[in-house]
């Protein structure tokens, strides 16, 4: 949902609606026209104003989603505890140092982690060194849009899918809330679309889910109306996985784009930013920083859109309370052991 793909328009939205709302850290100084001041304090600065703004927009729950990978990320888990956010939600990594930026902050930490293995790590160390266990824990699985925590060969293994990845966390999960007596939701991320699939995912041990795809298609969104429809017009023969610059394997949909980088003619001449740790503007065919932002303006043929695996199902862009009702009526028809979907109703 980042570079600003949900910021204090949709995020305020989702929370209003009686969600959680959340706003994607990750370049948030780069959206402006102003990127060429210092880097460092115009994220800090965006940051601040964007939660202020989300602040003014609803009295509901509002999170953010920090990078570990970010070069900033320390700059923008303290300026959301300053500003009193929460939620951090941290993934693309393992935030095994987030809860000493609390500071006896009353802010809920939420790690995001793709195996047992990642969550078991995280809660060991926080608990060793910080006596601190996740106040949730979300999981989310190959099928979701971005960056993802797998290997490519991953990906399409049965054995690293969400379905198979819940009931292992859960699992994992009850060891440290037995071992602290603190409870630990368990959040399930990655290619759920319908109600019917928040059922059948609870069904297995999860508390809640997290969705993005089916959420940039709303009015709120904050992305630009292309990027909108470019999810609306997308084909199931569109979504790719890429490699992305960051070092880990991503989805997204194939444009113009990126047949130029498979030709070589994308190579950034140096990096102005480095806004990814791992990102070596030597080596990598493209800046993701400035594709992500255009394409969050609109301009996709410099840039290109992330989407999970259900992008193709999105026929119209409705509005985030509209979407709500239908997850809401989708999962009462399963809970009442009925399977069809409901279908967005057209909004002239």
């Amino acid at each position: 949902m980042g570079v600003g793909i949900s910021l204090s328009g949709l995020a305020s939205a989702v929370a209003n609606a009686g969600g959680v709302g959340v706003i994607s850290t990750v370049a948030i100084g780069l959206l402006g026209d102003h990127h060429e001041k210092n880097y460092r304090q115009i994220n800090i600065d965006s940051l601040r104003a964007e939660i202020r703004k989300a602040r003014k927009l609803t009295k509901g729950v509002l999170g953010v989603n920090v990078m570990v990978a970010l070069s900033n990320f320390a700059d923008m888990v303290k300026t959301s505890v300053e500003e009193k956010i929460d939620i951090i939600f941290s993934g693309a990594g393992l935030p095994l140092d987030l809860p000493k930026y609390l500071e006896g902050a009353k802010i809920k930490l939420v790690p995001i982690v793709s195996s047992a293995r990642a969550a078991a790590i995280i809660c060991k160390k926080w608990i060793q060194n910080y006596n601190y266990v996740p106040d949730a824990i979300v999981v989310e699985g190959p099928k979701a849009g971005g960056h993802l925590g797998f290997k490519v060969d991953q990906i399409e293994d049965d054995n690293y899918q969400l379905e198979n990845l819940i009931p292992e966390v859960v699992k994992e999960a009850k060891i440290y809330e037995e071992q602290t007596g603190k409870n630990i939701p368990v959040i399930a991320a990655g290619g759920i679309y319908t109600g019917g699939d928040i059922f059948d995912i609870m069904a297995l041990g999860a508390s809640a889910v997290q969705m993005g795809t089916r959420f940039v298609a709303t009015h709120e969104c904050d992305a630009s109306e292309e990027f909108k429809n470019s999810y609306v017009n997308a084909t199931e023969t569109d979504v790719r996985i890429i490699k992305s610059p960051v070092g880990m394997p991503g989805r997204a949909l194939i444009n113009q784009f990126f047949r130029e980088v498979d030709e070589g003619i994308r190579k950034p001449l140096k990096c102005r930013h480095h806004c990814i740790i791992t990102c070596d503007y030597k080596v990598t065919p493209y800046c993701i920083a400035n594709a992500l932002v255009e394409a969050q303006k609109g301009n996709l043929k410099e840039g290109f859109a992330f989407a999970g695996s259900n992008v193709h199902r999105i026929n119209e862009i409705i509005s985030v309370n509209e979407l709500f009702e239908i997850l809401d009526k989708e999962y009462n028809k399963a809970d009442s052991g009925l399977t069809e979907n409901v279908q967005p109703v057209s909004v002239p």
